[in-house]
């Protein structure tokens, strides 16, 4: 479930309609129904992760900025219980944002339940770079179907180009840190 406060879809619609696109162009894009892009855009409907990613590539814009706040500052403090959380409908994995939108740099603190994967299947999306710092467990990083066993205190650096996933083959959660640079879908 997505930690929201009812405005995600108000965001959406906002910038489909800053960058001039229709909701049939965006439900296209996205490869959504219409009826689907309507009900996200008026709240009523609970989007998954792989449809919140749609969305973002098709607008062009960063996933996380989809929650974003826009506030800028020189110094920006993320207090842990103000963290904004990004978990899947379907359980397993969960985002808290630890760095602010609209950077850069996206840093993201990551929890992977036991047998649960980023994404059904590894996927890219340039232009981006990306590292993870496993912080707790095992976590497999595949990277064009090669797999990476990263033990607590390991890391990997590749880029978003190439089709990738996180998954957790371990019985316990596993928990890593993972930056984007510039932040992506």
């Amino acid at each position: 479930m997505w930690q929201d406060d009812g405005v995600l879809g108000e965001r959406i619609r906002g910038r489909r309609q800053e960058i001039g696109m229709t909701a049939q162009q965006l439900a296209r894009a996205a490869e959504l129904s219409p009826a689907q892009v309507s009900q996200i855009e008026r709240g009523h409907s609970d989007p998954s992760l792989e449809a919140l990613r749609r969305i973002a590539r098709a607008l062009g814009t960063p996933l996380f900025d989809l929650f974003s706040e826009g506030e800028e500052s020189p110094v920006r403090v993320i207090r842990e219980a103000d963290r904004m959380i990004v978990r899947s409908p379907h359980g397993g994995i969960s985002y808290s944002r630890i760095s602010p939108g609209s950077g850069r740099l996206e840093v993201l603190a990551g929890e992977l339940a036991p047998g649960a994967a980023s994404s059904e299947e590894p996927w890219a999306h340039p232009p981006s770079e990306e590292c993870v710092l496993v912080t707790d467990g095992v976590l497999t990083l595949e990277v064009d179907g090669v797999a990476h066993a990263l033990a607590t205190g390991d890391s990997a650096y590749f880029a978003s180009a190439r089709p990738h996933r996180f998954v957790n083959r371990t019985t316990g959660i596993v928990r890593f840190t993972l930056s984007v640079s510039p932040p992506s879908y």
